[in-house]
């Protein structure tokens, strides 16, 4: 037994020779020496370490073992899925897919030297929001405007630049929450402004802020609920109400609307979201709004209104801290030139496409899909058509559904458990995203936009 166990220590091959083996070299001119080697070295100190010190070196098993683990090393984290969710504008599925003229926009800019900050005419320098600030103006009504990172950001920006150690008025039942447990109150502390809280949670009149105005107070702002909604017993002072009890005492009236839509919606039938346009005719001397929830554009905070109140933005030192790059810059342009065109609009912006998308499509998907999903699953699980709501955005207009078609997919047996199922779809090479309700994974197809990728890789569901 010993001269065994010697005998196969002796044929474990060293480090050196493995990384002869033809196999391993198609491995190093993929991954690269370094890594192969020490994948190689972390699989030989493995063996020696096994329980049973006669075990044969399976080198073919070791180096297919290694490559897998080289393969799974260098898959990429940030990885295409299907959102079958539900939820059109999911938070955390990378929110709204950008139009191809985005995307190749961006590509060109990372791929190319570009005229992010040069003016091509003077030859000197130039402002990096110029590639979009006139088309915000022209979309928005608005007299000057400028990008940053998100719409957190672009509240901060403008709290931190018009109310430093200063009182802001915001209605009570507009401290909104957003996704992560960022609050209202936490930027605004962070911005350096004081929150002055005025009315109750439901109900706010025009005089609660009257009487809360003092020699302190530096804005109006109002907030709009764009990730949830107060119902009942309500009251609220409109917009220009608000706008015009700031100007009467030479305030500055900020309005907040979050998600941000510069088209009507409701001409498709969706319901209506206060857009920029609507907020400055209303009389806001800043919007702030975000460019990738139902604009459909990069991950933003867009800020427009007065000339002289952007202007003090642009000197803010945390406006370099919070701007955009090139990328989001030339996909933001790409998707505000198609608002240029409405019908164009809906044919080539994926979020409104999506949420446009006519039921009976969205049923045709779902009678087409069935029979091979369920083949999928055999007796592991039953496969139907259900009737579903499909959700605007988590962020977005959260309380208004659509009405949508989804495979409900539902396991057999007493101890069945959807949660295997929704691992084993997650699993596959472009991972399927659903959602659990009543003892089933539903699978919402109005955002589905490839069907043969889809039943392409159902065959290697492992039951």
């Amino acid at each position: 037994m010993l001269n065994a166990a010697r005998s196969a220590r002796r044929a474990i091959p060293s480090l050196d020779r493995l990384l002869q083996d033809p196999a391993v070299l198609t491995l190093v001119g993929v991954h690269g020496r370094a890594r192969v080697k020490a994948q190689l070295s972390a699989a030989l100190d493995a063996f020696r370490a096994a329980d049973d010190p006669a075990a044969a070196f399976d080198q073919p098993a070791v180096l297919q073992t290694c490559a897998a683990a080289l393969a799974r090393e260098a898959a990429p984290s940030l990885k295409p899925v299907f959102n079958l969710t539900g939820t059109v504008l999911h938070t955390n599925l990378g929110r709204a897919l950008v139009p191809t003229c985005a995307a190749e926009a961006a590509f060109t800019a990372m791929t190319r030297a570009v005229n992010l900050e040069f003016d091509l005419d003077g030859g000197k320098r130039g402002e990096r929001d110029s590639h979009v600030e006139k088309l915000l103006m022209e979309l928005t009504g608005a007299e000057a405007a400028l990008v940053v990172n998100n719409d957190a950001a672009a509240v901060f920006l403008v709290l931190n630049t018009l109310a430093p150690k200063r009182e802001v008025l915001v209605s009570r039942g507009e401290l909104i929450e957003i996704g992560g447990a960022f609050r209202m109150p936490d930027i605004m502390a962070r911005a350096g402004c004081k929150l002055r809280e005025v009315g109750t949670t439901n109900r706010t009149h025009a005089k609660d802020y009257v009487e809360a105005m003092g020699p302190r107070t530096a804005a109006i702002m109002k907030v709009h609920a764009s990730n949830y909604a107060i119902q009942g017993f309500t009251a609220e002072v409109a917009e220009p109400e608000l706008a015009a009890l700031a100007h009467e005492r030479g305030l500055p009236f900020i309005n907040d609307l979050g998600s941000g839509m510069l088209v009507d919606l409701a001409q498709w039938g969706l319901p209506h979201e206060p857009t920029p346009q609507e907020a400055i005719a209303e009389g806001a001397d800043l919007v702030t709004f975000s460019g990738d929830k139902l604009l459909g554009g990069p991950q933003a905070g867009l800020i427009v209104g007065r000339k002289d109140l952007v202007a003090k933005l642009r000197r803010n030192p945390m406006k370099r801290a919070l701007r955009v790059d090139k990328m989001t810059l030339a996909a933001l342009e790409a998707v505000l030139r198609l608002y240029r065109d409405p019908d164009r609009l809906v044919r080539e912006l994926p979020a409104l496409a999506a949420l446009t998308r006519p039921l009976v499509d969205i049923e045709a998907v779902a009678a087409r899909l069935r029979p091979a999903v369920a083949a999928a699953f055999g007796d592991a699980a039953a496969v139907t058509q259900v009737a579903v709501k499909s959700q605007i955005g988590s962020g977005s207009l959260p309380v208004d559904l659509l009405p949508s078609a989804a495979l409900s997919i539902r396991p057999a047996g007493k101890r069945a458990n959807p949660e295997k199922i929704a691992a084993q779809l997650r699993a596959l090479p472009v991972p399927v995203i659903g959602r659990i309700h009543d003892g089933a994974l539903l699978l919402d197809l109005r955002c589905l936009d490839d069907e043969p990728e889809f039943l392409a890789q159902l065959q290697q569901l492992k039951n």
